[in-house]
């Protein structure tokens, strides 16, 4: 029973927390004999009130902190029982505690329906953000990690890695956007300087024209052949200005459109890298395979693709055996070096053109495009092999990994669940079966 305690108030289960103390009092504390005076049965009878008041007075009633008058309760529930020995009635104190447990359950009920009203609320807002961008838009990837981080059981460990991801997406973001906005008003800076420039070459030209107005009258009112002279130099003079005025312009509009090509490459460079860094979001962050998001965006292009094409894909179910044990022997380190090695040895034995995603702890998919289910089985054997060829070097010991596989190929329209679902249970076949081992899907 004090286990089932300990369970619930780990999870925050209410509901679980009130049904576990009334069967305590049920069980246990009614059940005493009132006139059963033995030592030994004092005894049990005083552990089972130590635990329950313990219960009450310390756990229970740090978490009833958002409500005071429960926590109060419970408070003065512990100190009753305190003074309780057996023999004691215990009707009072049955009301009190069932009454105490109805009550937590109705705070957990409301508070688990305002946590997915919030969440429902927070869901709608991203949707409609996201539909507000463009679809290649680096925001997409943030936006797809919260949804789908808040669609599922929260958990401490799930949002701090969620968290630690973004925050280090958001800084290289700031970086390359703090890059494209420099890129872009320099070359505003350029494009105000081309239009004075030719704003000038305008002015001077303008000039220019009036002049040889002039000079054309001039001509016209000439009488001799000197006059005639000193406006032709002059007439030649103002035109080489001019031109070497139009020559001048035309190089600052080379350099400039040079310049602004530079920029247009620089910008589109940074955006690139915007969108590669977004897509950081999209692969797991301890073994750099792909993450659900990730696999779930490529599942789609390739069933799409194969399946106008009339090719095969396959999808493989990984899960690495008596991983616990290995995690007992050679503690958590041991066992995050062992879902690399995984992912590593994976990655230098398959195609390029397929694919693994970390799907839980120590669960991955593959995804086999082009592959019948004969090549996909033989390719995951060949994983099998390659990982037993290659032992993992932990801590200067070999640490042998080996995973349980099922294969399933994709029937036509199949959605993805179903056909992973299919591979799973193939996998716990291949469980039970013996362990590493590979079995194939009906």
């Amino acid at each position: 029973m004090g286990v089932r305690l300990s369970a619930a108030y780990a999870a925050g289960d209410w509901p679980g927390y009130g049904r576990a103390l009334r069967q305590l009092i049920y069980k246990y504390i009614r059940t005493i004999d009132n006139g059963d005076s033995l030592a030994e049965g004092r005894t049990e009878a005083e552990q089972l009130r130590d635990l329950l008041r313990h219960a009450l007075g310390n756990a229970l009633s740090t978490l009833l902190q958002r409500s005071p008058e429960l926590a109060e309760e419970a408070q003065t529930l512990a100190s009753a029982l305190r003074h309780w020995r057996p023999g004691h009635e215990l009707i009072t104190l049955e009301q009190r505690l069932r009454e105490l447990s109805h009550q937590i359950g109705l705070r957990a009920e409301d508070a688990s329906e305002q946590q997915n009203l919030l969440l429902g609320l927070f869901d709608l807002l991203l949707e409609n953000v996201g539909e507000l961008l463009d679809d290649r838009s680096w925001l997409q990837g943030q936006i797809s990690v919260v949804r789908q981080l808040i669609s599922g059981p929260l958990d401490v460990g799930s949002i701090e890695q969620a968290r630690g991801t973004l925050r280090e997406v958001i800084y290289k973001q700031g970086l390359l956007k703090q890059g494209i906005a420099d890129s872009k008003t320099a070359m505003r800076e350029m494009m105000v300087s081309f239009v004075d420039r030719l704003d000038g070459m305008a002015t001077s030209t303008g000039e220019y024209h009036d002049r040889v107005a002039g000079y054309s009258q001039a001509i016209g009112d000439a009488r001799s052949i000197p006059d005639l002279n000193r406006l032709l130099q002059d007439v030649l003079q103002d035109t080489a200005g001019v031109q070497a005025q139009a020559l001048a312009a035309r190089d600052e509009l080379l350099a400039a459109r040079r310049q602004v090509e530079d920029a247009e490459q620089r910008i589109a460079s940074l955006e690139q890298e915007l969108k590669d860094v977004a897509g950081l979001v999209r692969e797991d962050q301890l073994t750099g395979a792909l993450n659900r998001r990730g696999f779930e965006e490529l599942f789609q292009r390739e069933a799409a693709r194969t399946q106008r094409g009339g090719q095969p894909l396959c999808v493989a179910m990984l899960d690495l055996d008596d991983f616990r044990r290995l995690n007992e022997t050679h503690g958590h380190a041991g066992g995050d070096a062992a879902l690399r090695h995984t992912v590593d040895v994976a990655k230098s034995v398959l195609r390029t053109t397929d694919a693994i995603a970390r799907f839980g702890g120590e669960e991955f998919v593959l995804l086999l495009p082009d592959s019948t289910i004969f090549e996909a089985s033989a390719a995951v054997i060949r994983l099998q092999r390659a990982l037993a060829q290659r032992s993992l070097l932990h801590e200067d010991v070999r640490v042998f990994v080996s995973f349980s596989g099922g294969v399933a190929l994709r029937h036509l329209d199949e959605a993805q669940d179903d056909v992973i679902r299919r591979a799973d249970r193939a996998m716990y076949d291949a469980k039970a079966a013996g362990k590493n081992r590979v079995i194939s899907a009906d």
